[in-house]
């Protein structure tokens, strides 16, 4: 199977079932996300749990073509990013993460959009 496939199978309806429970939720979405920012250890395991996946999609699917499989790649990159950030600035993250909860609309709107990502990438991983 072709590794962009396989990680459009992946990621789509992981971002879908996410976006989905986001939209749907947000003000559970915001008091999880509070408790969560309110522990070092839980930022520190989400910096792992986001660097290894997004180095093991750079690693595997580096592809900088101009067409949906650029999404996945640069998601690997965002991955890689994000979790090296919360692993360097830990207290950085809590306090950028505490300013975005004070309004619980872009909750919804991200849910929204990370739902339309998963159902891109389920699309061209399923169907297309």
């Amino acid at each position: 199977m072709d590794t962009s496939i396989f990680l459009a199978q992946l990621l789509g309806p992981f971002f879908l079932v996410l976006g989905i429970g986001m939209a749907a939720t947000p003000q559970a979405w915001r008091a999880m996300a509070e408790e969560f920012l309110d522990s070092r250890a839980l930022i520190f395991l989400a910096g792992l749990f986001a660097f290894l996946p997004g180095l093991a999609i750079v690693l595997t699917h580096n592809v900088w073509v101009f067409d949906w499989r650029l999404i996945v790649t640069l998601l690997g990159w965002l991955g890689l990013a994000g979790g090296a950030f919360r692993l360097l600035f830990p207290m950085e993250v809590r306090a950028i993460g505490k300013h975005m909860l004070q309004k619980t609309e872009w909750l919804r709107a991200g849910g929204i959009a990370v739902a339309v990502l998963g159902a891109v990438l389920a699309y061209f991983g399923f169907v297309a």
